[in-house]
């Protein structure tokens, strides 16, 4: 399947923000990237209309595909003061199939291109997704191009000035390239020169489809409210991950949201992040093996605290700068292992230097062992709880819970009590989840 994006407009109302509007960051990634790795992996082939400024946007797309391997060729619109169909029109002569079409600058959830691409369409058809949620708080009313859609889905009518609609056009089409037709045949008989005039010509004879969009995400993003309003929805998705637990959704992100929207514009790593994670993690393992003093314990546990926000954060970069991997995610699962172990014994070890009692070396020990087994049983129980409650939340126990007490308990100046209730929740709750895949799987071996 290939795409066609169109960039080649010269967004004067993103001039606050950026000179050429394709390269305007958004959290650290400019919008022409965002579109194009948000379906990279679902097309072959991408094709980019440029116009303003193309030197920059084509030398920009060159680097950009060398560096991830995508293969980007672009098409020049030297007429790109025209409306956007002209723009669609540059590329018929290397697009001779089905393809999907899409705006440079709007940004929308991968579920729908998936599903749109899974959608029947006839060869002579064009599919546009639509957005039936009217109370949408994301689009501009003064801007968006509103669609009236009969019961079975026909367009009737499209345009930004129409009266009587009940969807909006989303800028996401699985286009034949009946579109073209359609196109040249508004420009000869109305002059019209917009990708909406070549809808209205489908329209006329009913190869023009609708694709309801269903309530998910996706914006224009036209001038710099919109880029505001962008940025706010990203963050809330990250925000609000569903096997978060308490500690991390109510403490931990409000801190690491902000400092990952700090670090997006810097050439920061989540591996990086990751080790500087475990560095604070082994420095407050040094304040609890050295300190004697109640000022070296609650260092500690400050740090402790610490480390577990900015070990949300290498997660966070990740998801906002498209550096999700394999490896990143088991290694960071793999020094936070490492970084439980050395906190927990350190907090043993300064208890055993301040009360000389070995038996808290045995605590120590219940709450690493009940600390890594819960973690061992997290992947299994996680997806669990979200099959069952369709990605809502719901009660996980883990890693922020076990730090945050650390932290609390240092602040006390209580570690044997500390240690004590660390060991008992992480071993209570591994029960609670080995009773709760029981009762799951049960009736399926009894």
């Amino acid at each position: 399947m290939k795409c066609v994006i169109l960039a080649a407009g010269k967004g004067t109302r993103m001039r606050t923000r950026g000179e050429i509007k394709p390269l305007v960051p958004l959290l650290g990634i400019p919008l022409i990237e965002r579109v194009i790795r948000t379906v990279k992996d679902v097309v072959d082939e991408i094709y980019v209309v440029t116009g303003y400024k193309r030197e920059k946007v084509e030398e920009f797309l060159k680097k950009f595909s060398e560096r991830e391997k995508i293969k980007i060729s672009t098409i020049y619109n030297a007429e790109w003061e025209r409306e956007n169909g002209y723009s669609v029109l540059k590329a018929k002569d290397v697009v001779k199939e089905t393809f999907l079409l899409i705006m440079g600058d709007h940004l929308f959830d991968l579920s729908i291109i998936k599903d749109l691409l899974n959608t029947k369409i006839n060869e002579d058809e064009v599919i546009l997704a639509v957005d039936t949620f009217l109370q949408n708080p994301l689009v501009n009313l003064q801007d968006v191009t509103k669609v009236k859609i009969d019961k079975d889905g026909n367009i009737l009518n499209i345009g930004k000035t129409i009266k009587d609609y009940n969807c909006y056009d989303t800028g996401i089409f699985l286009c034949t390239p009946k579109i073209f037709w359609a196109i040249e045949e508004s420009i000869k008989r109305y002059n019209d020169y917009t990708l909406s005039g070549g809808i209205k010509i489908l329209s006329q004879k009913k190869l023009a489809k609708s694709f309801d969009i269903k309530k998910r995400f996706w914006i224009d993003v036209d001038d710099a409210f919109a880029l505001k309003k962008a940025e706010d929805v990203i963050l809330d998705q990250i925000r609000n991950k569903a096997s978060d637990g308490p500690i991390s959704r109510y403490i931990n992100r409000p801190f690491s949201i902000r400092i990952s929207k700090a670090l997006v514009n810097y050439s920061i790593t989540p591996n990086q992040i990751s080790l500087f994670s475990f560095f604070l993690s082994i420095l407050s393992f040094i304040s609890f093996f050295y300190g004697r003093s109640y000022f070296s314990l609650l260092l500690g546990g400050c740090l402790a605290q610490i480390s577990s926000i900015i070990d949300g954060c290498d997660g966070e970069i990740a998801r906002l700068k498209f550096l999700k991997s394999d490896f990143g995610g088991w290694f960071d699962a793999v020094l936070d292992r490492y970084a439980d172990g050395i906190i927990l014994f350190g907090m043993s070890w300064y208890g055993y230097q301040i009360f000389h009692d070995p038996f808290l070396f045995f605590i120590g020990f219940l709450a690493i062992i009940g600390s890594y087994v819960l973690s061992y049983t997290a992947d299994k129980y996680d997806n669990l709880m979200i099959k069952k409650l369709q990605n809502g939340q719901y009660l996980r126990i883990g890693r922020d819970v076990r730090i945050f007490l650390v932290f609390l308990f240092c602040i006390l100046n209580k570690v044997k009590i500390g240690l004590t209730v660390i060991a008992l929740i992480m071993n209570i709750e591994t029960f609670r989840r080995i009773c709760l895949f029981y009762r799951h799987e049960r009736n399926k071996f009894f």
